[in-house]
């Protein structure tokens, strides 16, 4: 803890993965864990493309269960850590896979969202994208004002990042002083792969995860516990 910490308050560019770790501490269900499952299906089965083509309410069904349970949340001291880092550091990134928006309701901005925001929804008629934060959403599937069927504006199994989104991310990874891996399984790729970028630039990697993960053996450091107690003493 001593030796990340004063990494930290030495470095001038900072960047940070988070995962669903970080936002279970806040009561999220996460994809793989035993709290991930919604009925009798499994969430890899809904989020895709081809589930929202075969029975577009049932997918919608999901994710307003979920819109749900992510309005009750808040943040949590993980979060708040994080947001007051960005004050801290002159160069600062947060790239995150989570979808539920807690990092910006904790005041990050300097905010990469490889994975989508579950509050948007997207038009597969006019392609038009929109913020509705209600819920539950008074229709299922929500409709746009075009008529054309609204789609959550995530990326799902099977689709590519958004290009823009994923190369700021890699050249915030390729040039931190400092990359924390915050809450992350490190299997989801190709998010995980950002990881192996900065530590190729020479970044100090450290992980912060209540348990071990591929990456663990090959970082700089290691904190084993969960990110609202470790990110606010790694700031103090």
């Amino acid at each position: 803890m001593e030796q990340a910490r004063a990494w930290l308050q030495a470095a001038s560019s900072v960047a940070v993965l988070t995962g669903a770790g970080i936002s279970a501490e806040s009561g999220i269900p996460t994809f793989r864990g035993a709290g991930g499952l919604w009925r009798q299906y499994r969430p890899e089965e809904l989020a895709t493309p081809e589930a929202f083509q075969r029975d577009p309410r049932l997918v919608w069904e999901w994710y307003d269960w979920r819109r749900g349970l992510i309005a009750a949340a808040s943040p949590n001291p993980g979060h708040h850590a994080l947001a007051e880092l960005e004050q801290r550091v002159a160069d600062f990134t947060l790239i995150t896979q989570n979808v539920d928006g807690l990092h910006d309701r904790a005041g990050s901005r300097n905010l990469l969202k490889l994975h989508g925001d579950i509050w948007t929804l997207r038009c597969l008629g006019c392609g038009r994208e929109q913020r509705d934060e209600r819920t539950p959403l008074p229709e299922l599937p929500p409709r746009c004002d075009c008529a054309g069927l609204l789609r959550p504006g995530v990326v799902w199994f099977g689709e590519a990042l958004p290009p823009r989104v994923w190369e700021a991310a890699g050249q915030a990874a390729a040039s931190a002083e400092v990359f924390l891996v915050v809450g992350t399984s490190a299997v989801v790729y190709p998010a995980a792969g950002l990881t192996w970028t900065a530590k190729a630039a020479g970044a100090r990697v450290i992980e912060v995860n209540p348990e071990e993960t591929p990456f663990s053996a090959h970082v700089d450091c290691s904190l084993r516990g969960p990110a609202g107690v470790l990110l606010p003493q790694l700031l103090s």
